[in-house]
């Protein structure tokens, strides 16, 4: 097997870089087997094995069976199905298949083209094994008689060559030409018919063609021999041409033929039928035997069959006939829409994409022809991609500029195909196109430049301000934070003023501003985004202090010496208006709240001066008279304007005289008046401490000992109910008054209890006081006045033991007891004695639990 071979290169300067087109060519013989080596493609384009690999070659056919492979291995193409040629291109030449060799990353294409040779595998046939012939014995020698052509799907020199006819007397083949180009056969007789001596004659029409070796077919030639029928028919015209549009409607007349037959009655009359049509067009065309109308009973199709070709046979009743060739074209209309198929297809792409980024690559296709076939292939132009034709009837999709997602995130790109076809037909394809994301976009602040205030004094970790960055990314290149660029604001970190809420761009004051000290900042924030790289902005914001009315007026002037007022000299003389002296003060604040007012807050003579309210000029409102007093005393206050207002005040001591050392002499008079005066407020002030000191001392000794004579009566009191294990004092008083006759006895006893059990015993000491009782003459006893010092005395004198007291008739006596209030007496201090031994196991048992 001898396989021809040519490869042609085609490299197109105008294709861009990624997009790589050439053409190769082969040619092969039809009906090899499969896996029969085409050619090598890899070699052919100088194409490495492992690109073929890695750009995932194959093979990409315009529709129909892949008759080749490619054996992406060996970098071959072979035979996968078996090829007929005479079924792909019938009798058309040259017959070739042609694909495409598709590689992606980069994208390229290599048009291959396959040339089909002809092999001689087709017998001439003729469309049926017998043909009868039907003579009048009447027809002269030199007559011509139409023979069934065969035919050979074979092309050139295997086609169909000559026929042969067995040898006989009577006839002979005669081969022609027709007008078209096609060949005729025909029967010529060479020697009258004689239907008496033979009425049948059987022929054998041979057609052989060219091929090596060579192939024929034949077909039995039955010639029938009529009675005499001078003339045959004859047609009108040798060829009849007609067309007729692909869609026309079912039962259309197409072309009529017509013959005509000198004879007359039977022998004149005519039937039209065909002698030779195709198979396919026997269900297409119909012929009136009649009127010879051929008419349209099937539907035609242009992009099946462009031309069909018949022979239509006139006979008469007599047995002549005659031929002719009847064509039928037919004229394509604009039935068949484009048709876009895609070779390779993305559905997303990046925004930093490069102009002429290859999107698509697309194949269009329309199976009408001349203009209906030709196909415009476009996109909308407001959308930044273009449609860019690498051969014909294939596209690239690339795009036409940079793209930007924050604009345009997704594009819906619908790609028309057209035709030149009245009416045009048109296809459309929509295909989606995401765009992602990159980090192209930093944020962006709402303002420039920002300005806030922040009220002076305010407290430290208040937010005063905030910020907002936006950013037209998205997801994580979206994402914002805020910091504080490291600046520094008199030589001091920006970190110890502000900080930032890094998620939500709030300020916050680190300290308490002071307008007096700080009235104006910057504070440089800056955006960064979650991308990466991270892109960045900044921005400056101006903080203004604003003031508030924090600062007392300071006066400048007068300066006080050492405390004293100043002095001023007025001449009598002086008229009204004349300038005194002027208030000089400043106030650290700003603004209202540095405004200052002057006034007069103290004056011995309110008519005199005046002091402008915003000069401080002090100024006589009139001509000084003589009895004006000449020390003026004078005190001005200068207030601000601020909420709340701060004032300060000055005192001017203001001499009317001419006489200058007058007037030095009332000045020292006011300094040591001056000096009086500050002396006078110590001692005042002196005083007023030391006599509260003093009452206050008083004050507390009162309440001591009202609290100790209150603790006193309480603890008695709880002695009496045994609660408390302490009794440091019984209280005196303890009396028993009787009268028997005429002598009233008075016993007071006064009993006390020692916290010392061994000390405490019964005693008879001296009374208490002199004259303690008084009788009067009626017999009853009164107690005398005992003083409250007296009373605090006895008590202090009788510690311990029991004290008896007996008196009787104003005299007292100190001595024993009778013997029946002794044993009473007795009792009492056992009694009592118990009830101590019992107060002193309490008392123990209570500072055991207070220890513990």
């Amino acid at each position: 097997l001898k396989i021809q071979m040519n490869v042609l290169l085609l490299i197109s300067v105008a294709l861009p870089s990624f997009l790589v087109t050439s053409e190769v060519r082969y040619s092969i013989p039809e009906e090899m087997v499969r896996g029969t080596f085409v050619g090598n493609i890899a070699k052919d384009l100088g194409l490495d094995i492992q690109r073929l690999k890695t750009g995932r070659a194959r093979v990409y056919t315009e529709g129909g069976i892949e008759y080749t492979e490619l054996n992406i291995n060996k970098g071959i193409i072979v035979i996968k199905e078996r090829i007929d040629r005479e079924y792909i291109c019938g009798t058309a030449t040259p017959c070739s298949l042609n694909f495409q060799i598709v590689l992606e990353n980069p994208m390229e294409f290599h048009r291959v083209s396959v040339d089909i040779i002809d092999i001689n595998d087709n017998d001439p046939t003729f469309q049926s094994e017998r043909f009868q012939l039907e003579i009048i014995e009447s027809s002269l020698p030199g007559i011509l008689f139409s023979l069934p052509i065969a035919i050979d799907n074979d092309v050139g020199k295997n086609s169909l060559r000559s026929y042969t006819l067995t040898p006989n007397d009577h006839f002979t083949l005669k081969l022609g030409t027709e007008s078209d180009g096609s060949n005729s056969v025909s029967l010529l007789l060479e020697t009258p018919l004689d239907r008496e001596a033979q009425e049948e004659h059987h022929l054998l029409l041979t057609a052989v063609d060219g091929g090596e070796p060579q192939r024929s077919g034949s077909i039995e030639i039955q010639i029938i021999v009529f009675d005499a029928n001078d003339n045959a028919p004859i047609f009108t015209q040798p060829l009849y041409k007609a067309a007729v549009l692909e869609n026309s409607p079912v039962g259309s007349v197409l072309v009529k033929v017509s013959a005509n037959d000198a004879d007359k009655d039977v022998n004149a009359r005519i039937r039209y039928f065909f002698s030779h049509i195709l198979n396919n067009a026997q269900n297409i065309f119909e012929l009136n035997p009649d009127t010879g109308e051929i008419k349209l009973i099937g539907q035609t199709d242009y992009e099946n069959n462009k031309m069909y070709e018949m022979t239509v046979q006139a006979k008469d009743y007599g047995g002549h006939a005659s031929s002719s060739k009847v064509i039928i074209e037919v004229i394509d209309i604009n039935d068949n829409a484009p048709i876009i198929n895609f070779m390779s297809l993305t559905s997303q792409i990046s925004e930093d994409s490069l102009p002429g980024t290859v999107v698509a690559m697309i194949n269009v296709q329309d199976k009408d022809s001349d203009k209906n076939g030709k196909v415009a292939c476009f996109i909308d132009s407001n959308i930044p991609f273009k449609l860019k034709s690498s051969l014909n009837n294939f596209y690239s999709l690339e795009t036409d500029s940079f793209l930007d997602r924050e604009k345009i995130s997704f594009y819906n790109i619908t790609i028309v195909a057209r035709d030149e076809g009245e009416p045009p037909l048109t296809t459309t394809h929509t295909i989606s196109l995401k765009i992602s994301d990159v980090n192209d976009n930093p944020p962006k602040f709402e303002q420039p430049h920002y300005k806030t205030y922040v009220m002076e004094n305010n407290s430290p970790g208040s937010s005063f301000f905030s910020v907002r960055a936006k950013d037209d990314d998205s997801g994580l290149n979206n994402r914002i934070s805020y910091f504080i660029e490291n600046t520094r604001v008199r030589n001091t970190s920006i970190s110890l003023f502000v900080s930032i809420n890094s998620d939500e761009g709030v300020l916050y004051a680190v300290r308490s501003f002071d307008y007096e000290e700080l009235s104006h900042f910057q504070v440089l924030v800056s955006a960064k985004d979650g991308g990466s790289p991270a892109l960045s902005t900044s921005v400056i914001i101006d903080v203004f202090v604003q003031d508030q009315n924090d600062n007392v007026p300071e006066i400048l002037y007068p300066v006080l010496n050492k405390g004293l007022p100043l002095a001023e000299f007025v001449p009598r003389s002086a008229d009204a208006g004349h300038l005194v002296t002027k208030i000089i003060a400043v106030d650290k604040d700003s603004s209202q709240n540095a405004w200052l007012s002057y006034k007069i807050v103290k004056s011995i003579d309110q008519s005199l001066f005046d002091i402008g309210l915003h000069n401080g000029e002090l100024r006589t409102l009139r001509n000084i008279m003589d009895k004006d007093s000449i020390k003026q005393r004078l005190t001005l206050s200068v207030e601000d304007s601020g909420h709340p207002s701060h004032s300060a005040t000055v005192i001017i001591n203001v001499v009317i005289t001419d006489n200058f050392a007058q007037a030095l002499s009332e000045f020292n008079d006011l300094a040591q008046n001056k000096d009086t005066d500050a002396d006078i407020t110590f001692y005042l002030v002196l005083s007023l401490v030391i006599v509260s000191f003093l009452f206050v001392i008083f004050i507390v000794v009162l309440i001591s000992l009202k609290f100790y004579k209150w603790r006193r009566s309480k603890l008695f009191n709880e002695c009496l109910n045994g609660t408390l294990p302490v009794i440091p004092y019984y209280p005196p008083r303890y009396a028993e008054v009787g009268a028997t006759g005429t002598l009233c006895h008075v016993y007071n006893y006064e009993v006390c209890l020692s916290t010392d059990a061994g000390n405490s015993d019964f005693k008879f000491v001296k009374p208490l006081m002199q004259n303690t009782v008084d009788v009067d003459p009626n017999g009853t006893e009164k107690m005398s006045h005992v003083s409250k010092s007296d009373l605090i005395a006895e008590e202090d004198t009788l510690k311990v033991g029991y004290t008896s007291t007996f008196i009787s008739n104003g005299s007292q006596t100190v001595g024993r007891a009778p013997l029946g209030e002794r044993e009473e007496t007795k009792r009492g201090v056992r009694r009592c004695e118990k009830k101590k031994t019992r107060i002193e196991n309490m008392k123990n048992t209570f500072i055991e639990t207070k220890t513990n």
